[in-house]
């Protein structure tokens, strides 16, 4: 499944602000899993010596935390939210945004009026979070405006490598 069936490129994992994944969907999930590899080959070759190689997000995560947070998600096998042409959600998931501070993203929760999304958001982030938390992200809960949930997401443990700029 892709977000454009006709793209030639690289591969974009879902941040829910995306139109609908369309496609087949055991190819989006073997492009899902060739990415992981491509993410977990990256922190191995990048991780410091006497490091956690692998157990905590490489520098390229850092400087990307949207898109990095977004394969977390996806490989996890959590459903992304998605958008038509008018900016109106039309499927319930996670949705990923950049946080205010440098590394970090923040996730939350959405779906369509009336989809029940709000009142599903606290055990589905928690799924979210667990999933964050297998690939070296720490997932915070915050209740935010009109009492809805949403993750602060940041990298566990020290930088493999150089902080961001």
């Amino acid at each position: 499944m892709s977000r454009d069936p006709d793209a030639k490129g690289a591969f974009e994992a879902a941040t829910g602000d995306g139109p609908p994944l369309t496609g087949d969907a055991e190819q989006r999930s073997r492009e899902v899993r060739s990415a992981l590899d491509g993410l977990r080959q990256i922190r191995r070759l990048t991780g410091g010596p006497g490091g956690a190689a692998g157990d905590v997000p490489a520098p390229w995560e850092r400087r990307q935390p949207v898109r990095a947070v977004a394969l977390a998600l996806e490989s996890g096998g959590l459903a992304p939210s998605a958008v038509d042409a008018a900016g109106s959600r039309t499927a319930t998931g996670y949705r990923v945004r950049a946080g205010e501070r440098p590394a970090t993203a923040v996730v939350e929760w959405l779906g369509p009026p009336g989809s029940g999304a709000a009142g599903r958001e606290t055990a589905a982030l928690t799924a979210c979070a667990e999933a964050l938390a297998r690939l070296g992200w720490e997932a915070l809960l915050y209740k935010g405006p009109r009492g809805r949930r949403f993750l602060e997401v940041e990298p566990s443990g020290n930088p493999a490598g150089p902080a961001p700029s």
